[in-house]
């Protein structure tokens, strides 16, 4: 072998020998591992984001929210959850969209930069709706405890769901409620200008004229307006038996504080948004009376409702306002659908989410083919001593209804 072979054969195994010791790099532009699939000590962790406006005037339903999926992430780390043959640890990102749809935008985006294989949010319709086309886009699936505007599932997205009744379901509810229950002939319609305020407030309206009721006066603020003097004082001249507000509690308590301040006789009544004990808090001796509804069956009719609750106290130390329980079911619907499919690959456990038929704590869920649950309850109440009472309940799923039995 002459001295230049060697010299070639010498080159070509060093060049081999450094192949062998050098680990492949992707090549630029490829999509990297999803953060959410790491492992950590033999499990893989798994993302799931959360968003609620947990800063502002309604942080405490925010709040609410992310607390009922703590509980839900909790839980299932607890159970040891098996996927596809690995045992999964949950982690839960919880983001603060403020309620402000331009930032609840930047934080969906933010979700998806994360890593995260599913979401649970946002709370507001105002929020939900932009929201979506970020995860839609995606591909990720995406499940609201609270959003209930009609709009957020007619998207055609095939990654938006919701485990609580629109408000086509609740304003005819409230509407029917208004004209047969309390005989009313002339109401007056405020809202928030808000997706919710205003969709659940025409929902309410359309309802109320096809009974023959006259809207005598149709209102509007904002969702951080304290002060609704100007507003009630035109209305008090009309003498109407019902005002409907289409908003959250922290407009609605002082709401009926004014209306009582100004003589107005007439009842107050709204929706799911202040169906809360900081209405009760914030509206004082004003509140007694009042109707607002919920979306869902009564607590003493959730099958799960009375041990979530029992483990909600212990650990947060306060009660529980509105949807909690179907944050806490919104998490364990994905989970669930996970398992069915063996995989935490949205793209490969998407079609199981509507497949989903499952029994939580809130009742039975099931989805129709826009993602909207089927049989959404819709349950009426009136403050009673300072507490929430029930009064009647529309619709609901057979498993939720038997469940009380």
């Amino acid at each position: 072998m002459n001295k230049y072979a060697r010299l070639s054969l010498i080159a070509a195994a060093a060049m081999t020998l450094a192949a062998c010791g050098k680990q492949e790099q992707p090549a630029a532009g490829a999509a990297s591992a999803p953060a959410a699939a790491a492992s950590t000590g033999g499990d893989v962790t798994v993302k799931i984001g959360q968003v609620s406006p947990m800063s502002g005037p309604i942080s405490h339903l925010g709040k609410d929210n992310e607390f009922g999926a703590k509980l839900a992430i909790e839980d299932l780390n607890a159970e040891g959850v098996e996927i596809g043959g690995k045992k999964v640890k949950f982690e839960l990102v919880s983001e603060d969209d403020q309620g402000d749809p331009k930032i609840g935008t930047q934080v969906a985006q933010r979700l998806v930069d994360a890593g995260v294989v599913g979401v649970v949010g946002h709370l507001n319709s105002g929020t939900t709706i932009p929201a979506s086309k970020i995860y839609s886009d995606a591909g990720l699936p995406q499940i609201s405890p609270s959003a209930t505007n009609p709009d957020y599932t007619k998207q055609g997205f095939k990654t938006t769901f919701r485990v609580i009744a629109n408000d086509v379901q609740q304003g005819t509810a409230l509407g029917q409620f208004a004209a047969d229950g309390l005989k009313a002939k002339k109401v007056a319609i405020i809202d928030d200008r808000t997706a919710y305020g205003q969709g659940l407030a025409d929902e309410f309206e359309k309802a109320v004229k096809a009974k023959g009721v006259d809207v005598v006066k149709r209102e509007f603020t904002t969702n951080t307006a304290t002060d609704f003097n100007a507003i009630l004082t035109s209305i008090k001249a009309t003498k109407p038996d019902v005002i409907f507000y289409g908003g959250m509690d922290a407009q609605a308590g002082p709401l009926a504080k004014q209306m009582n301040r100004l003589g107005i006789k007439a009842k107050l009544m709204g929706g799911d948004g202040w169906q809360t004990p900081e209405f009760i808090k914030l509206a004082g001796e004003a509140s007694e009376g009042q109707y607002s509804s919920s979306c869902g069956v009564p607590r003493d009719k959730m099958p799960g409702f009375a041990a979530f609750n029992d483990k909600f106290k212990a650990k947060f130390n306060t009660e529980v306002q509105i949807y909690a329980p179907y944050e806490y079911d919104a998490v364990r619907v994905l989970v669930d659908a996970m398992k069915r499919a063996k995989s935490t690959d949205p793209k490969v456990y998407l079609p199981e989410v509507g497949k989903t038929d499952y029994t939580g704590v809130t009742g039975k869920i099931t989805f129709d083919d826009k993602g909207d649950i089927k049989n959404g309850a819709v349950t009426v109440y009136q403050v009673k001593g300072g507490k929430w009472e029930v009064v009647s309940t529309v619709g609901g799923a057979p498993a939720a209804a038997s469940a009380a039995q």
